[in-house]
């Protein structure tokens, strides 16, 4: 027996330590590619002519201002050259498609034109009466012309800082009205888990040194828990920065949706193995040797193409929306396929867990399935089921519900498999009746030295 324990946790962990290789391979490139893109709301940057020309004006950065004293700022290295150049800055609240309209029809669509002038100024946004995405991009007077661009003229260093009104009214606050609250979010999230490890540490470091038929599940969850525990604290460490000058810590960002990442994937991993292999296990009783993790080549094939898959659509959305978010806008084709992926998992675990339940004769192993299918659906059906309310709400709250919502849930339905299975009472009537009842139990012969 002591071999046969040996062997399962030698191969379970070969198959995580795999996993985690892959997901470290994933979220590196994503790390590279935010790193190299990221921009905060002091955006720094060059004009270039020939962008504007190219695009019918270079398109500079967007931002959600509300209330009153809103305000813009700029700052030149060379003002001669770009009032030579005629520049300026052109603000749309809802800018047209350029591709349908001739370069000076784009341009007059502007609700706001600041000549590029002086070293520094200050440009108040008009009074609105709610919050609206304003659009800004550069032009010159080479945009709109046929001729060719003066070599000698050289392009325009800038940095130019977006603000919205502070709680007294004052504009010093770096937050796009649809990122306000999240820096507190953060706050009292980190405060949650510091409370709850202070709380819940001990009993869960005894559970994981004792070892029992749970050990290697309970591992990936707790890991899966600490990383995204360790996403918020770069999560809040990025806002709080950003707070102050508008740009944060792209690292810290990157960091955070790395671990983000590797959390989801191993959640979804660990979550598709067992409910596959109670599946493939229920016809295989009479069996007796344990199924174990890996053991089950159908199980584990499903399981590591699901990660595969999300981790491919992970990278692309990463690609489509550069800036840096845990949960994205869901306008580009990667984040639709990540909601149909979810939803279309969250539809095999509800079959597969349907032929279980019905087919269970105990009421306590009934309780135990179905409240692990309460986590599974939590956990897969949160974050579509959060896009499609927020299409009700406004532009600038759907961020904060479908970030704050999806974050919750999840933390929600990992405290739901964490009381399942820390459950002596449920967890171990389930699996004392056969080894096979679950894939990642240890053999009868460990079990009975607890």
């Amino acid at each position: 027996m002591q071999s046969c324990h040996k062997v399962f946790f030698f191969n379970a962990s070969k198959l995580i330590n795999k996993l985690n290789m892959y997901a470290l391979m994933v979220s590196l490139i994503v790390y590279s590619q935010c790193v190299s893109l990221a921009n905060g709301k002091t955006v720094l940057g060059v004009f270039k002519s020939d962008a504007a020309r190219e695009n019918k004006g270079q398109y500079i950065t967007r931002f959600l201002f509300h209330g009153q004293n809103a305000l813009i700022v700029y700052k030149l290295d060379d003002v001669p050259m770009a009032k030579q150049k005629e520049a300026k800055l052109l603000l749309f609240q809802a800018p047209k498609g350029a591709d349908n309209l001739s370069c000076l029809e784009n341009l007059s669509g502007a609700q706001l034109s600041i000549t590029l002038s002086t070293e520094e100024h200050n440009q108040t946004i008009p009074s609105q009466p709610f919050p609206l995405m304003w659009h800004v991009m550069y032009a010159d007077r080479y945009t709109c012309q046929e001729g060719s661009i003066d070599e000698t003229e050289k392009d325009v260093r800038f940095e130019i800082n977006l603000f919205n009104p502070d709680a007294a009214g004052n504009p010093l606050d770096h937050f796009s009205a649809e990122e306000a609250g999240l820096h507190s979010f953060y706050f009292l999230l980190i405060l949650a888990y510091f409370v709850a490890a202070c709380i819940y540490m001990r009993p869960l470091w005894q559970a994981l040194h004792k070892g029992g038929p749970m050990h290697t599940v309970l591992k990936v969850l707790s890991s899966a828990l600490l990383l995204q525990s360790v996403s918020a604290l770069f999560n809040y460490i990025h806002l709080a920065r950003y707070s102050r000058d508008g740009i944060g810590a792209p690292l810290m960002g990157s960091l955070a949706e790395f671990c983000d990442m590797v959390s989801q994937i191993q959640m979804l991993y660990m979550l598709m193995s067992l409910c596959m292999g109670w599946t493939l296990s229920r016809s295989r009783k009479s069996q007796p040797k344990p199924l174990q993790w890996d053991t089950s080549p159908a199980s584990t094939a499903l399981a590591l193409g699901a990660v595969a898959t999300q981790g491919a659509l992970l990278v692309w959305e990463q690609f489509e929306d550069t800036e840096h978010h845990s949960y994205h806008a869901h306008h580009g084709t990667a984040s639709l396929l990540l909601i149909a992926l979810r939803i279309a998992l969250a539809l095999v675990l509800a079959s597969v867990l349907y032929q279980i339940i019905t087919a269970e004769r105990s009421t306590l192993k009934r309780d135990f399935f179905m409240n692990f299918a309460k986590g599974c659906f939590l956990w897969f059906l949160c974050h579509p089921v959060l896009v499609l309310l927020s299409v009700v709400f406004s532009v600038h709250q759907r961020e904060k519900i479908i970030t704050i919502g999806a974050i919750l849930c999840q933390s929600i339905s990992v405290v739901i498999l964490y009381r399942l299975f820390l459950s002596r009472s449920l967890y171990w009537e389930v699996s004392s009746l056969s080894s096979v009842t679950l894939p990642l139990t240890m053999s009868r012969g460990h079990r009975n030295r607890y």
